[in-house]
């Protein structure tokens, strides 16, 4: 059995039931609903000659051209969509709702699935994804210099069971030009926003959301604009560390990975460090003395960390004092801070 369903219902079904997206690999790799198992009608070359051949002679013809490409695989199609829903049971999409999941939402049925198919298609959930950062968001940014151990800090604060979005984790970057040192590789931008996304439909917005402060990019993504001006305009908790102790900190994040990537990272940043600062702070790596390197560095993301700040409303921005760089004592201080301040 096949039906269409609307973009709610979609959301709601697929926390329960396995999504296929039947779009090619190349579509999916460059954006998918999150969780959703690509089912690919044609592979990237033929989606690509099939579409030639509408432009080119027509619906007609593209459409027996097409069946000439999905005919030698309906039993593999079937085979893998059991593998993926063997109670045969699945929600079901292409890029707009047209004839690719039209013509896999017919082969599952007729092989007893039950099929629903999303009205719109990729584009409608999309649609859906960008008008999510319109209504106004109730959320603490923590901040603080380069080395205080905000994402850690976030961590604490989620397992203390408040609520987190990790901008970072999602991005798979750390932010600063030595950000994708030890992390898998960062997601395309569009699927960073639906990553987001997901977490962010998700949310209780009766309860404040912490998020760290960051800036529009994030190594190759960006926050959306939106909800980048409500960071902006948030109040924002800021951690005043000791330089020590960050410089410490950053040592044993940063000191066992290669010399060469470490390297490598101070060039990307060697205009706004300034050259011979770049260079001091390399030679400092040659000879393992991290912490000096780190020292140097930090000279520049200190200063940038102030002018940022200085763009915000001051009566929004609360500075808490720590002599500790223990990231669950940290969180701790931070939660009874904003608790007096009523925020919480």
């Amino acid at each position: 059995m096949t039906n269409y369903i609307g973009i709610d219902e979609f959301l709601e079904l697929r926390r329960s039931v396995s999504v296929l997206d039947v779009r090619s690999p190349q579509e999916y790799g460059q954006g998918h609903v999150p969780g959703a198992v690509n089912l690919p009608l044609f592979s990237n070359a033929e989606r690509s000659l099939v579409g030639k051949t509408y432009k080119e002679k027509g619906r007609d013809k593209a459409i027996l051209y097409g069946l000439d490409f999905a005919g030698k695989k309906l039993s593999i199609y079937v085979t893998n969509a059991l593998r993926t829903a063997p109670q045969k049971r699945v929600l079901m999409h292409c890029w707009r709702g047209g004839m690719r999941s039209e013509a896999m939402g017919w082969l599952l049925s007729f092989s007893g699935f039950d099929i629903s198919l999303l009205n719109g298609g990729y584009k409608a959930y999309r649609e859906f994804i960008r008008n999510q950062w319109d209504s106004p968001a109730n959320i603490i940014a923590l901040s603080g210099k380069t080395g205080a151990g905000k994402t850690e800090i976030l961590e604490h604060l989620r397992q203390m069971g408040q609520q987190v979005v990790d901008l970072e984790k999602l991005a798979c970057h750390k932010g600063s030009a030595f950000g994708s040192l030890g992390q898998p590789p960062q997601p395309t931008n569009e699927q960073f926003e639906n990553d987001l996304a997901d977490k962010w439909i998700g949310l209780d917005w009766s309860r404040v959301t912490w998020i760290e402060d960051e800036s529009r990019s994030i190594g190759c993504v960006s926050i959306p604009g939106n909800l980048k001006e409500s960071m902006q305009n948030c109040t924002v908790v800021c951690l005043d560390m000791p330089v020590e102790l960050r410089v410490g900190r950053l040592v044993r994040d940063y000191s066992s990975f290669p010399e060469n990537l470490l390297a490598a990272s101070v060039e990307k940043i060697k205009k706004k460090l300034g050259g011979q600062h770049a260079t001091a702070a390399v030679k400092a790596i040659e000879n393992k003395d991290f912490s000096l390197a780190a020292r140097i560095i930090l000279k520049y993301y200190d200063k940038a960390y102030s002018y940022d700040l200085k763009k915000r409303e001051k009566q929004k921005v609360l500075t808490i004092n720590t002599d500790t760089a223990d990231a669950g004592t940290n969180a701790r201080r931070i939660i009874e801070y904003c608790g007096k301040k009523g925020l919480l």
